[in-house]
């Protein structure tokens, strides 16, 4: 007889959520295919201006970038909010391969 799982037999069992949320992590990452294509102008503190379509965005790096740096003058791809207004913030979720 199995006492705890997924069907138990008693109803007074109280089963207890995830505690680090209820969606499971997958390692199944977007593709992220509609990304705007940008260069990177400045870099200060995790925050780095970039440049997209002649306007400059505030973005941050995406976390499944790890530690990877993007430094001045990086093609990068960005996502989320590119409309370049004040306290909006955009993300890079791709680093294109250096040239030079």
């Amino acid at each position: 007889m199995r006492r705890y799982g997924k069907h138990t037999d008693e109803d007074d069992i109280r089963t207890r959520p995830n505690r680090r949320g209820n969606r499971p992590r997958t390692n199944i990452r977007p593709k992220h295919e509609d990304a705007a294509e940008g260069m990177v102008l400045t870099v200060d503190r995790g925050r780095l201006t970039c440049l997209v379509d002649g306007r400059a965005i505030v973005a941050m790096k995406a976390r499944e970038l790890g530690r990877k740096a993007a430094v001045v003058g990086d093609r990068v791809a960005l996502v989320g909010d590119l409309s370049g207004m004040k306290d909006t913030l955009a993300r890079i979720v791709r680093i294109e391969e250096r040239t030079s």
